[in-house]
């Protein structure tokens, strides 16, 4: 029996004309691949052709995966066991982290198939960088509740959970309802409570400042439709 195939993570960028932050390697690595998992079958191919404009598009099987279309995990586990590797294609940055990437990455495990985590920019760890909380403990936590009650309640729980631990608390929100998240954290959250925005990271129109909730409230940033991350860090 053949040895299965392998699962390569492929990082991609986190602003469209960043591919400066993608390292050399990575082309390397997506030129032999042949069947991708993608988020977003435009994105990706054109991605795709900006790693190597020889890439032929229309040699590649590109199937569909994100929060609407689980990716086919029979699918892969058969591919990866016909001995055919794989790579995985977030929209943004690095693959499994929040989307659904993970999947197929668990098929990989249960049949002993190799896992290949590529380095490129994670706007988790970017934003954490430089913000100057607690890099040591922390919790990614990903979307937040979409209802205001229960974002409002998950905010707070949060904060009281960062100031027992001394542990940054790491968000994210469909950028469409970026600006509603900023308004229910400056509401509901201490004074004292430090906030970092950490917006277009890697991008021209690169964001990113750390200040308490109390001086955010004198300068409220416009986050609408801007890819955002929040920390947030409350004094113990």
């Amino acid at each position: 029996m053949n040895a299965p195939g392998k699962v390569y993570l492929i990082p991609t960028m986190l602003s469209p004309d960043a591919l400066q932050t993608i390292p050399a390697y990575i082309t390397a690595a997506v030129q032999p691949l042949r069947i991708f998992f993608v988020e977003n079958e435009r994105t990706a191919r054109r991605y795709l052709k900006a790693l190597d404009r020889n890439i032929n598009i229309d040699e590649l099987q590109l199937h569909l995966m994100n929060e609407h279309h689980p990716p086919d995990t029979t699918l892969a586990k058969k591919l990866l066991l016909e001995g055919h590797n794989i790579g995985i294609m977030s929209e943004a940055g690095c693959p499994a982290i929040a989307d659904p990437g993970h999947l197929v990455v668990q098929v990989a495990h249960r049949i002993n198939a190799a896992v290949i985590p590529l380095v490129g920019p994670n706007s988790i760890l970017l934003a954490l960088m430089a913000s100057g909380m607690n890099g040591q403990h922390f919790q990614f936590v990903g979307y937040l509740p979409v209802k205001p009650p229960e974002r409002v309640k998950t905010l707070k729980e949060l904060e009281i959970v960062s100031q027992k631990k001394g542990q940054t608390q790491i968000f994210i929100e469909a950028p469409y309802r970026n600006n509603q998240l900023l308004k229910d954290i400056l509401a509901n959250c201490k004074d004292h409570t430090q906030l970092c925005i950490a917006a277009d990271i890697t991008g021209p129109e690169e964001y990113i400042r750390t200040r308490t909730v109390k001086e955010w409230k004198n300068a409220v940033p416009e986050l609408h439709k801007r890819p955002a991350i929040f920390l947030l860090y409350a004094d113990r």
